[in-house]
């Protein structure tokens, strides 16, 4: 895998971007039946839903001293039985919780893999040239490697040998984001923000692309963005710091 193929300059990623978004049709007006909406359309997807943490300032709403993910957790700890996709379930969350965010619970319906902001406009720009199905897209707002893109894709589903497929301990700690800014696979026992989302700094987790492009399989995407981090991170050698992988280790 080259690291010359595919290089997006800044400035053709920003123009990639704002194309994308404008394909994007209003689904209404008031800005609070929009966030339902788009909530909605992601558990009728069938991608289940829990409340998450929001900003407070340039602080997270959670009684956490010094949250290392502000505005990127859930609200609770049983977040993974909390989970539905339980339509009253979540129209009563949005109406009763205006300002949460909401996460989507990994690896039982869907995967995410998780990349670089750059990274992800060079991959995604190749993807949608050659041609390849690329299911729902999100950015996720932030400032150096805390701007990701997010490819939504169907779950790899539970092998026969356990030890084959395993989420990574980086997958389970989003706070160790920093130390791995590489692509990370959510999977079993993860969990990322879904759009819209409001995170400290009047940043955003915005689609891209909707929940009305149907989930590929992970593999038809993961040589093109492994290939694009490679690039990103200066080497052809994916090492660890460049990708976690939700394999067995």
């Amino acid at each position: 895998m080259g690291s010359e193929s595919g290089r997006v300059k800044r400035g053709e990623q920003s123009r990639i971007s704002q194309w994308l978004r404008r394909r994007q049709k209003p689904v209404a007006e008031d800005p609070g039946q929009e966030r339902e909406a788009l909530l909605l359309a992601v558990a009728a997807a069938g991608l289940p839903l829990a409340p998450a943490a929001h900003p407070a300032g340039y602080r997270c709403s959670c009684d956490r001293i010094g949250c290392p993910t502000p505005a990127r957790h859930p609200l609770s700890f049983a977040w993974q039985t909390q989970s539905t996709t339980d339509r009253a379930q979540v129209e009563r969350w949005a109406r009763n919780q205006p300002q949460a965010n909401f996460i989507t619970a990994t690896g039982m319906v869907h995967d995410v893999l998780d990349v670089p902001l750059e990274a992800g406009a060079n991959a995604l720009a190749r993807l949608l040239e050659a041609g390849i199905e690329v299911g729902p897209v999100a950015e996720s707002g932030g400032t150096g490697d805390q701007a990701r893109m997010l490819f939504f894709t169907a779950t790899r589903g539970t092998p026969e040998d356990e030890d084959e497929w395993w989420p990574c301990e980086l997958d389970c700690h989003p706070e160790t984001m920093d130390e791995h800014p590489g692509l990370r696979w959510h999977c079993r026992g993860s969990y990322v923000l879904v759009p819209p989302a409001a995170l400290p700094g009047d940043h955003s987790v915005t689609w891209l692309r909707g929940m009305d492009h149907p989930l590929p399989d992970p593999l038809t995407l993961l040589e093109t963005l492994t290939d694009a981090c490679a690039t990103y991170a200066g080497t052809t050698d994916l090492t660890p710091a460049a990708v976690a992988w939700p394999l067995g280790r």
